[in-house]
């Protein structure tokens, strides 16, 4: 097989040299972007082809991998080797390149195959995607071979934990992160912290929801003030995450959402607070708070907000408070005499959001009834992930005193994937694209099994929930010299999601065909019923402006019209679709990189991003399609501001079941007031989720930020 670089050396300096060379003008004032392709070059010359493990012949390196149990052995045997043959040249056919330093520095460091040691690579990117299509299919010629077509093309990228562990016989799962909820007593607790236990150690990132545990002062047995509240939970589940690190490669990454008509609310975003007494202080765990529309509604009305204790409201209604809809029934508890309850201005506590938020990033935000409103199936959605874009219902479990289940509840697990727009719009077939990514993902689901925590498997069993992501929309719209944010970019990120929504119900109701069977709870669904497909039946959706329709006109996408949407809805209510959820955007990190690609829909955060990378230290990567000539199309995200961010991912919000990960980006000279004007223009434009909000620190300007660590793909 031929090696994937194999040029002569062009200069005499090493590639990190080079690479750092973009953060230097030329002498025409130019960015050097030549200078770190010679950095990519160089990197497979000076280091990746001498410590690469060479075999003379494909069966040789597959035979070797298989004896010392690199590779499972499983997965090639589902294959005849003649087919794997053909597959490998297939894909080394393609003549695959990293464009950028970072890129092959990332697959290298972070997704190769090594030696146990360490020490040496024995896999190349090919190799890898290989190994992760055949996976995938299970035996499906086809499939395999539609997967090493997209993944090489780079127009569908499989999530970290996929395209990192497909394959390999010493590895984790393929799922990014898992959703648990606890219930107000001491059995669902105790499972909860030994679930984030079990599911930390196998790679995966946990939220896990506390609105339903009783408030601190609350009874126990009947006894008063007995209750510790929430903030002990906090603590334990911190300590847990720590404590498992994921053979010591990194820390346990955990989050925690609250709703914020709990009574511990306060005290809850109080542990973020920079001066926080360490005896409450969280300093590693996420924190989310789970926001109605009547506290804004209060808030706009300079109104008190009352905060109810969970363990009334579960007493007078039999079902948990996370399952209560406070806006419906706010005003029906406040005049409940049986409910418990004390008020704060509501003004006050969107204040307080925001100067934590100010401070440190935190907390997330999600609009609880705009959530809920979108939600296609039956339940209700109380709570999200670390990176705020799984939106999906959750149901309880009933534990038995010695932690068994005596009734197994749905939990969430995110089967994740994410696809290039530039490239998947380059491609000019999107609907085999999108398929391709959907069949990819519903792999994942379908071959993953969490045993040790039988909510997440009984959840993934049932709802076979994926969440197809995008990336790289400043990429595209840079390249086509239209603005980020403007009247085009946003038509262009309407009718692009548009597209992708009705290409990813139609895959998914192909695979409930050919399975013969369609997620549990499909005939109480808004897709059963048909109400889903209303706004795509009952009005024309065209692009608003002439550019966008020659883009689409131009890469030969056809747009689908009222006609297809009719004609999707019957098949879709005669067979059924195969996914309980559909798509989800998060945000993209390594990924990116390896797919030379913007992170996720939002803006670049600098045109060239720095990075630190380990011992190697200072990395630079450039903007995809970013070069001398197209340099005002990529105006970075303080400069462009929230409410162009806001509308982009409004514009997309409408086409996706799920969530969209928003990050917000503020100047050095925002105040909390404008933190909070962003926050309710989100609301009124239909978003669903905040993720961080990030002001810009000119001290540290084009440093890296330190993201979600677990599910930024």
């Amino acid at each position: 097989m031929e090696a994937t670089v194999i040029e002569k050396p062009r200069t005499g300096m090493d590639y990190h040299s080079l690479n750092a060379m973009l953060n230097l003008y030329d002498t025409e004032g130019h960015i050097q972007f030549d200078k770190d392709r010679e950095a990519a070059r160089e990197y497979f010359l000076q280091h990746v082809n001498q410590n690469t493990v060479f075999f003379h012949s494909l069966k040789e390196r597959l035979d070797y991998l298989v004896e010392k149990e690199y590779y499972e052995p499983q997965v090639l045997e589902q294959y005849d080797f003649s087919f794997i043959q053909e597959l490998t040249e297939r894909a080394y056919s393609k003549k695959f390149r990293f464009p950028t330093f970072l890129g092959a520095f990332k697959y290298y460091t972070s997704y190769t195959l090594k030696t146990f040691d360490g020490q040496r690579y024995l896999e190349r990117y090919e190799d890898r995607v290989v190994m992760v299509a055949l996976a995938l299919a299970a035996g499906d010629e086809a499939l395999a071979t539609s997967l090493v077509d997209e993944i090489v093309a780079g127009r569908f990228q499989p999530a970290t934990p996929t395209f990192l562990n497909a394959g390999k016989a010493q590895r984790g799962e393929f799922v990014s992160c898992f959703l648990l909820r606890i219930e107000d007593n001491m059995e669902s607790i105790g499972r909860s912290i030994n679930s984030a236990l079990q599911l930390s150690k196998r790679g995966g990132g946990v939220a896990l929801s506390l609105s339903n545990i009783r408030e601190a002062g609350a009874p126990i047995k009947q006894i008063q003030n007995q209750s510790s509240g929430i903030i002990p939970v906090m603590k334990l589940l911190e300590d847990s995450f720590t404590y498992a690190n994921q053979l010591g490669a990194r820390q346990g990454a955990g989050a925690v959402y609250l709703s914020a008509h709990h009574p511990d609310i306060m005290k809850f975003m109080d542990t973020k607070r920079e001066n926080a007494d360490e005896k409450i202080r969280i300093k590693t765990l996420s924190l989310g708070i789970v926001v109605p529309d009547i506290t804004f509604e209060l808030a706009r009305n300079n109104e008190e907000m009352y905060l109810f204790s969970p363990y009334d409201v579960e007493r007078v209604y039999g079902v948990p408070f996370g399952d209560i809809s406070i806006t419906e029934k706010y005003q029906e508890m406040v005049d409940d005499a049986r409910i418990r309850k004390t008020k704060i201005s509501a003004r006050t506590f969107f204040q307080t959001v925001a100067e934590l938020q100010f401070e440190s990033g935190y907390p997330y935000i999600v609009f609880e009834d705009t959530v809920n409103k979108a939600n296609p199936v039956a339940g209700r959605i109380n709570m999200s992930n670390l990176c705020s874009e799984i939106l999906q219902v959750n149901t309880p479990s009933v534990f038995n005193e010695d932690l068994t289940y005596a009734e197994t509840g749905k939990d969430i697990s995110c089967n994740l994937g994410s696809m290039n727009i530039a490239t998947a719009m380059d491609g000019g077939d999107l609907g085999k694209t999108v398929e391709i990514a959907v069949r990819g993902l519903t792999a994942v689901s379908t071959q993953s099994s969490i045993d040790s925590v039988p909510s997440i498997k009984y959840g993934n069993d049932r709802a076979h929930a994926i969440g197809l992501g995008q990336m790289n929309l400043h990429g595209y719209l840079g390249r086509e010299r239209i603005h980020y944010g403007s009247e085009e970019g946003v038509d262009f990120t309407n009718i692009y999601f548009y597209t992708v929504l009705f290409h990813a119900i139609a895959a998914s109701n192909t695979i409930a065909k050919e399975q013969g069977t369609a997620f549990e709870g499909f005939e109480n669904s808004k897709y059963a019923s048909g109400e889903f497909f209303d706004k795509y039946t009952d009005q024309e959706w065209l692009p608003a402006t002439d550019r966008v329709a020659a883009l689409f006109a131009e890469a030969g996408i056809a747009i689908p019209t009222q006609d297809d949407w009719r004609e999707l809805k019957a098949k879709v209510q005669e067979y059924g679709i195969f996914n309980q959820n559909l798509q989800a955007v998060p945000p993209t990190g390594s990924i990116s990189y390896i797919n030379n690609s913007t992170s996720s829909i939002h803006p670049i955060a600098s045109k060239i991003e720095i990075r630190k990378e380990g011992k190697l230290g200072r990395v630079y990567y450039p903007a995809p399609f970013m070069d001398n000539d197209n340099l005002e199309y990529f105006q970075d995200a303080y400069e462009i501001g929230p409410e162009k961010i806001i509308d982009t991912y409004a514009a997309a919000t409408q086409h996706v079941d799920q969530g969209l990960s928003l990050t917000l980006f503020f100047p050095d000279t925002a105040t909390t007031r404008d933190i909070n004007r962003a926050q309710i223009y989100a609301w009124r434009k239909g978003i669903k989720t905040i993720y961080y909000i990030r002001i810009r620190q000119l001290a540290l300007e084009g440093t890296e930020v330190d993201g979600c660590v677990s599910c930024m793909l």
